[in-house]
């Protein structure tokens, strides 16, 4: 019988030249049982937490109501001015009014985020000033805060006592809990307006597209009103399920009447400045 070793430097299991050493290998770990669902659920959960991408709320409210304005008063007003029976007025003065609209929509969210803001830096003022002059009246304050909870009074007068400490603290604990407040980004006035100015173009130019592609008027009319309504349908669906969830037959069903329901209101419109136009311009110059 040969003394040559059962695992010989020359026989290694990966056919190298050197022997291997098992018990410092790396192997993939063996689970005599699945996975439990929870720890499934764990790790799904862990997933989907590592790759979802949080957006602002005040943006996606923003985008939203550009793009609701957007969506149908261009419209309304390229339906209007079609009945001028001119291609070129209906571009003329939709272009004028998206420009007009949307500065005007970017203006108002500029100012409307800055009122915000010098709200909250009024806040802090008060809040600051509150803290140096009336320690009593900010026990008071913290004591209320933790009523709802029904807390015994030694904790909340220990907590009390450690926010009196540090009056940066305090006046972090008031403005988050008493005021219900958070600082507003310094950005949020510029973003604010470019999402509405954006949002309003871009919705309102979405019906003067046939205009620019078909010479006649009434054929383009036609083709503006089958668009507009294919895309407040979808806009209505998405803004609805936006709020309320993607999933679920309630959700569906109220996404389905948010849609129809900014058809309704565009047509409306459109109805209300066609009737306007012709009212105004009853000797019928136009195709409508």
């Amino acid at each position: 019988m040969s003394d040559r070793p059962l695992l010989g430097g020359g026989d290694s299991i990966n056919g190298s030249g050197g022997s291997q050493d098992l018990e410092g290998q790396d192997f993939a770990p063996y689970r005599t049982f699945p996975p439990s669902p929870t720890e499934s659920r764990e790790s799904l959960a862990s997933v989907v937490s590592s790759t979802r991408t949080r957006v602002n709320p005040k943006i996606v409210s923003d985008a939203i109501l550009g793009l609701s304005d957007g969506l149908t008063v261009p419209f309304a007003l390229s339906a209007g001015l079609s009945a001028l029976g001119n291609t070129r007025v209906v571009v003329v003065g939709g272009l004028a009014e998206l420009v007009a609209g949307a500065i005007s929509m970017g203006l108002g969210g500029y100012v409307g985020s800055r009122s915000e803001v010098e709200a909250y830096e009024a806040t802090v003022r008060e809040t600051k000033d509150l803290v140096k002059a009336s320690p009593a009246e900010t026990m008071t304050i913290i004591r209320q805060v933790f009523a709802p909870y029904n807390l015994p009074d030694e904790p909340v007068a220990r907590m009390s006592n450690i926010l009196h400490d540090s009056p940066q603290k305090l006046l972090d604990f008031l403005l988050t809990f008493h005021h219900k407040e958070s600082k507003p980004s310094c950005n949020r006035a510029w973003i604010s307006a470019i999402t509405l100015a954006l949002g309003y173009f871009i919705g309102g130019f979405i019906p003067l597209i046939p205009y620019f592609l078909v010479d006649r008027v009434l054929v383009a009319l036609y083709y503006s009103i089958g668009i507009m309504a294919i895309t407040l349908l979808v806009f209505g669906y998405v803004k609805t399920c936006v709020v309320r969830g993607w999933i679920g037959r309630d959700n569906i069903v109220a996404g389905i009447k948010g849609g129809l329901q900014m058809v309704v209101v565009g047509g409306l419109a459109a109805g209300a400045s066609i009737a306007l136009v012709r009212a105004i311009n009853p000797s019928g110059n136009g195709l409508i």
